[in-house]
């Protein structure tokens, strides 16, 4: 238990240090984040970002407002644009499935505004 509070508490403070520039996030989704007024990422986007763009499968827990669509929309968006950039003609790539239509929606907006300068477009169902 004392490693786990350990983890968070030094999680919390190297993000106050740590940029999303560090994360190795393409541009275009870096100027996205300037305009959100996004500099720092949160402990859990700081552990997510990484392994997403890796394309290892995440499991996140973390309370309301912490910044757990930015962990998983950031990277999938970065790895559909790549993607995207190789080869022109990409299909569905990514699922979200949320419990509730109103919390779809509000995803979407999310990969709406990170995407904003790279051509990935979103829809909710």
């Amino acid at each position: 238990m004392l490693h786990l509070y350990l983890n968070r508490v030094l999680l919390a403070r190297l993000s106050l240090f740590m940029k999303f520039e560090n994360l190795n996030i393409i541009q275009p989704i870096l100027k996205a984040l300037a305009i959100k007024n996004y500099s720092s990422p949160t402990p859990i986007q700081l552990k997510a970002i990484p392994l997403v763009l890796k394309k290892q499968d995440v499991l996140g827990c973390a309370q309301t407002g912490t910044g757990k669509t930015a962990a998983f929309a950031i990277p999938i968006i970065q790895n559909l644009h790549n993607e995207k950039n190789n080869n022109h003609n990409v299909p569905i790539k990514s699922l979200i499935v949320t419990p509730t239509r109103e919390l779809a929606i509000q995803i979407a907006d999310s990969f709406t505004d990170y995407g904003k300068f790279t051509g990935i477009r979103n829809t909710v169902v």
